[in-house]
C-alpha cells in the first residue's frame, strides 16, 4: 500500500511540469512575461502544434493572479525532483555509513521509504521546516519585487549578471526540472513493478 501512495505522490507531482505560467495563443496580456512561455519548441498536443503559450489546462487564463505562485510552485517541485532523481540512483552504487543503510540491509533502495521510518520523518520535517519559513514570501509574492522561485540563495555565484546569460540560465533549470519531475515519477514506478534497482528495467 505504501509503495502504491508513493507512485501516486510521485506521479501527481510530475503533473506540475505541464502546467507552464503562460496562457493559451488565444490570451496574449501574459505569453512571455515569464521565462519558459516564449518556446517554440514543437508540442504535438497543443492546439498551436507549438510550446508558445502551452497553458492546456487553461491555469493562468483562469487566475492571472495567481501567475507568479504558480510558477513558483513549478520551479519548487523541478528543484525538488531534480535532487529527487539523483537521491534514488545515487545509493544504487554507494551508501552512507550506518548498518541500517547499508546494502545487506536495503537491497533495492525503494524498499528504504518503508524499512526507514525515522530517517523519513527526519526528511519529511526538514521539508515541512523549509515551506513553513517560505510561507510569508508566498503569501506576499505580489507584494514584493521578487522573481518566482529567486530566494536570494546562490552561495556558488552560477546564475550570471548579464541578463541574456542569467535568462538562458533560469531557462535550463526550468527545463531540467519538468523533465527530472516525469523522470522521477518513471523510475518509482519502475522500480515498484519491476522490483529491479537502476535502471528500473523488467
Amino acid at each position: 500500500m505504501t509503495k502504491f501512495l508513493l507512485i501516486v505522490a510521485a506521479l501527481a507531482g510530475s503533473a506540475t511540469a505541464f502546467s507552464p505560467v503562460a496562457v493559451k495563443q488565444s490570451s496574449t496580456a501574459l505569453k512571455g512575461a515569464m521565462v519558459g512561455g516564449e518556446g517554440p519548441e514543437p508540442m504535438p498536443f497543443s492546439s498551436a502544434n507549438t510550446s508558445v503559450g502551452f497553458d492546456p489546462a487553461g491555469f493562468v487564463e483562469r487566475a492571472p493572479e495567481w501567475q507568479n505562485w504558480f510558477r513558483e510552485a513549478e520551479l519548487k517541485h523541478g528543484r525538488a525532483a531534480m535532487l529527487a532523481t539523483v537521491g534514488f540512483v545515487l545509493p544504487e552504487f554507494m551508501r552512507i555509513p550506518g548498518a541500517q543503510f547499508s546494502f545487506d540491509a536495503i537491497p533495492k533502495v525503494i524498499d528504504a521509504h518503508d524499512a526507514l521510518p525515522d530517517s523519513m520523518i527526519q526528511i519529511f520535517g526538514w521539508i515541512s521546516f523549509l515551506e513553513a519559513v517560505s510561507f510569508p514570501a508566498l503569501a506576499n509574492m505580489n507584494n514584493y519585487d521578487r522573481a518566482p522561485g529567486d530566494f536570494g540563495f546562490d552561495p556558488m555565484g552560477l546564475l550570471p549578471e548579464d541578463p541574456e546569460k542569467r535568462k538562458a540560465m533560469q531557462l535550463k533549470e526550468l527545463k531540467n526540472g519538468r523533465l527530472a519531475m516525469i523522470a522521477i515519477g518513471g523510475m518509482v514506478a519502475g522500480a515498484s513493478v519491476t522490483g529491479h534497482g537502476f535502471p528500473y528495467l523488467p
